[in-house]
């Protein structure tokens, strides 16, 4: 301990004399490993915390799956029915369903995120609670009593902290909720959407509804395995298949996912793998440069090595110097890399969280941990080795005889440690190139996005939302009442062109369903599926959406008149190909009544116009089928599961600044609903969420690449320089011998040339590789782009050339006089 401590005072002593070189080291370092606990606390709060529940990994996701590979998460209420039945595997199964509610007791009326859930699921989850019980299984059937269980936050917030509140009733959508339970403050449902009220599911245990409605999730029994779980529901899908003939394709399954990997998705994790990969190349430059420093620093040292060898330490003694140096180094690295990180990483998502699940609103979930602090250490630990532990050797080995011979002269270090250095820049380089090729293809992909033609015309629209849910909206009239006032209301503001309302608008979540056109003969239960849009009339005038083929919706196409509908461009040539006129047939929505007896009797509606496709889901994404309806027309109980299950959006077109109206429009539409209204935005802020992720890759992959070029920069400036001056007697006698200032600066160049050609070889080669795994990430853009593979190379090389032009200019100004002087 005291030998340490000594070596440990003297690496002190020797950074505070270099000052300039520690700067350096530490400033790599801190740039290399703060970028990797940014990315690392996301990839942590995403990808490895478990779900916050008693045993996590007892908890399985339920999903339909294709081939075996587990494809989409929502199902039928008839499929959560069956699934409860495999009591040999599961210990419990429950279904949640995401809703919204509104609260209007007290001086604000809030609109609140909420769940309805079957009576399994507090137990499932073995989720805590502070006051009071859950449901009962007599509660969650069907004309069960109307209970709530509140979160601690909605409890806190709302209801006073009051525990006297168990057993009282509280308003939610205008009806009365007797609450029988408060969550526990511990209870974390960020899976779920962090719901704040929940309400009985209500499930008919003979349902045959096969509508995907719910999210299962389950809870292995005990002694049972997720690979046992999986050949069960496997061996279960033919009892399915006889009980509900139809319903599953051919290739179709059941499959169980662990809940923390469903609840993350496959477009997620491979965003985050992405990204690891690119901070990875970040810190590898970074060790690079601060190797090269400490092999700079070891060379210039080889006089002290020498004579404490010579005074008798050994080998060993020396390299656990050096070593300890590096360590010093790496654990100062790492405490400013945490610092930079955590402040990166929470500046970084507040600004763009790109959907990320489990984050929460702007990264609010992702923070320090122990998993974080720990990767701190191993991330400082592994950075000693990396780029202390070949100086190490090189400073260590000397020969005191080689030492004293060339005493006075400026020559040190054997061959190796040169090329050792120049390996070093040379991956510097290529590590550039591929992180600058990559980031240079994301640019080119964010500019054609932005030349992406949505379908619509998003300027001068402001969207809002309330969710039309309780008593007086469980019919369609009931709605439309509501409909009407607040059109009128909105449209009387000075600056108000027009209004509507719809189920969803583009880029935003909205009905899937499948549908059956009548009279065809199909294999399947159903011709196909679409998106399905309810709308009040002036939908497609108000987004500018332009009719292709027939007519638009108008107020003649009401309740008692006949049932219409209208489908994009997509959905007419996916169904009706070869010239069939899709205006002479009519469709069901549902693909029958056997889909939707427990909502509605769904008339067949005739196919009255054609409208132009717009993107559905987000820029980067093909138009998918639509179909229109007008909401006027909805049977009561389908309108009813419609508007319960998603807010209502007002689309508002201004003739000035949208977002100047917000307020009045809210306000306005609060006074003719009498409900809380909410997620007031621009449609061009809802086209601009809907490629956030797209716009971090471009933002991240731009700032890794920019580092990393600084560094390899750095790197082969710092070398060439170095060797420069070390060739500075040679220099000095050719210069003496009559050589041109051209002639000097050509040697130097041609080393400097050397580095940057093998770099960008290699690097050429890494990207070639990489810009295949980029093709999912890249919109419009090839993967091997020949603009992007000429243009970064040829960019990168001039900025290096610039930095080894700078050294070779330096270089043959060298006075030969005075040169030879020093040299004596």
């Amino acid at each position: 301990m005291e030998t340490l401590r000594q070596d440990i005072k003297h690496a002190w002593r020797m950074f505070r004399e270099n000052k300039l070189f520690t700067a350096t080291a530490l400033v790599a370092l801190t740039l290399g490993i703060g970028v990797n606990i940014a990315i690392f606390s996301v990839v942590n709060a995403v990808l490895l915390k478990p779900v916050p529940f008693a045993e996590p990994d007892r908890l399985v996701t339920l999903m339909i799956s294709a081939n075996r590979n587990p494809v989409m998460a929502a199902a039928s209420p008839a499929q959560f029915v069956y699934w409860r039945t495999l009591t040999d595997v599961f210990e419990d199964v429950a279904a949640v369903t995401s809703t919204s509610l509104n609260y209007t007791a007290g001086d604000t009326p809030e609109r609140f995120s909420a769940a309805r859930v079957s009576e399994a699921y507090f137990r499932a989850l073995r989720a805590p609670i502070a006051h009071g019980r859950t449901f009962t299984p007599e509660e969650d059937r069907p004309g069960g009593a109307a209970v709530a269980v509140v979160s601690h936050e909605f409890w806190v917030r709302r209801l006073g902290s009051d525990p006297s509140i168990v057993g009282r009733p509280i308003t939610l959508d205008d009806a009365p909720y007797t609450v029988v339970g408060v969550a526990g403050p511990e209870l974390d449902l960020r899976e779920h959407g962090r719901p704040q009220v929940w309400l009985p599911l209500r499930t008919d245990p003979a349902t045959t509804d096969r509508l995907y409605l719910y999210q299962v999730v389950a809870r292995l029994a005990p002694g049972v395995t997720l690979t046992q779980a999986q050949e069960r529901l496997e061996a279960s899908v033919a009892a399915f298949r006889d009980r509900f003939p139809g319903v599953l394709g051919p290739r179709a399954g059941f499959s169980a996912l662990p809940m923390q990997a469903a609840s993350v998705g496959r477009s997620a994790r491979t965003t985050l793998y992405l990204l690891c990969g690119a901070v990875t190349c970040v810190l590898l430059i970074a060790c690079a440069n601060v190797a090269n420093l400490l092999l700079v620093r070891a060379g210039a040292r080889r006089r002290e090595v020498a004579i404490r060898s010579a005074l008798g330490a050994s080998r060993g003694r020396v390299m656990r110097q050096l070593l300890v140096e590096s360590g010093l180094l790496a654990v100062a690295g790492g405490a400013l890399g945490l610092v930079a990180g955590y402040v990166a990483m929470r500046a970084l998502l507040a600004i763009n969280t790109a959907g990320l699940p489990r984050l929460g609103e702007a990264g609010a979930l992702a923070g320090l941990d122990w998993r974080v602090i720990a990767f701190t250490g191993v991330l400082a630990f592994a950075t000693t080795l990396l780029f202390g532990l070949a100086p190490a050797l090189a400073g260590s080995r000397v020969d005191l005889v080689e030492v004293i011979k060339s005493a006075g002269s400026r020559v040190s270090g054997g061959g190796w440690q040169s090329r050792l250095r120049s390996t070093l820049v040379v991956a510097e380089i290529a590590l550039a190139v591929v992180l600058l090729i990559g980031a240079a293809l994301f640019v080119r992909a964010s500019l054609e996005l932005s030349h992406v033609d949505p379908g619509f015309d998003s300027r001068g629209l402001l969207t809002v939302q309330t969710s039309l849910s309780g008593p007086r909206f469980t019919t369609t009239a009931g709605v439309e009442e509501v409909i009407r006032s607040g059109r009128e209301r909105v449209r009387a503001i000075p600056g108000v062109a027009d209004v509507v309302a719809s189920s969803s608008v583009p880029m935003q979540p909205g009905w899937g369903m499948p549908f059956n056109v009548v009279g065809r003969v199909d294999a399947g239960l159903y011709t196909g599926s679409n998106t399905v849009v309810f709308s009040s009339p002036g939908y497609f005038e108000i987004l500018g959406m332009p009719v292709l083929r027939g007519r638009s919706f108008d107020d003649g196409d009401r309740a008692g008149t006949l049932p219409v509908a209208i489908i994009n461009e997509t959905l007419a040539k996916r169904h009706w190909p070869d010239g069939a006129d899709p205006l002479a047939d009519r469709m069901v929505i549902g693909g029958g009544a056997a889909n939707m007896r427990e909502y509605a009797d769904e008339p067949a509606r005739q196919i009255v116009g054609i409208v132009a496709d717009v993107r559905t889901t987000d820029l980067a994404s093909r138009p998918e089928p639509v179909m229109y309806v007008p909401h006027a027309q909805l049977p009561d109980a389908l309108s009813a599961l419609v508007v319960s299950s998603l807010p209502t959006t007002w689309l508002v077109r201004t003739e000035g600044d949208p977002a100047a109206l917000a307020r009045t429009v809210q306000d306005e539409l609060r006074i003719a609903t009498g409900l809380p209204v909410s997620a007031a935005r621009t449609m061009e802020q809802v086209v601009s969420l809907s490629v956030s992720r797209q716009r971090l890759h471009t933002l991240l992959m731009s700032v890794f690449g920019a580092a990393a070029l600084l560094l390899a920069t750095i790197g082969i400036y710092g070398v060439v320089a170095y060797s420069a001056q070390q060739r500075t007697q040679e220099l000095g006698i050719r210069s003496a011998l009559g050589a041109e200032p051209r002639r000097l600066r050509s040697i130097v160049l041609r080393q400097g040339v050397a580095l940057i050609a093998g770099g960008v070889g290699a690097g050429l080669v890494g990207a070639y590789y990489l810009a295949n795994l980029l093709a999912a990430f890249l919109f419009g853009v090839e993967p091997h782009d020949g603009a992007v593979f000429a243009a970064v190379p040829a960019s990168l090389s001039a900025v290096a050339l610039a930095a080894v032009w700078s050294v070779a200019q330096r270089a043959s100004c060298v006075d030969p006089l005075r040169t030879l002087r020093q040299e004596a």
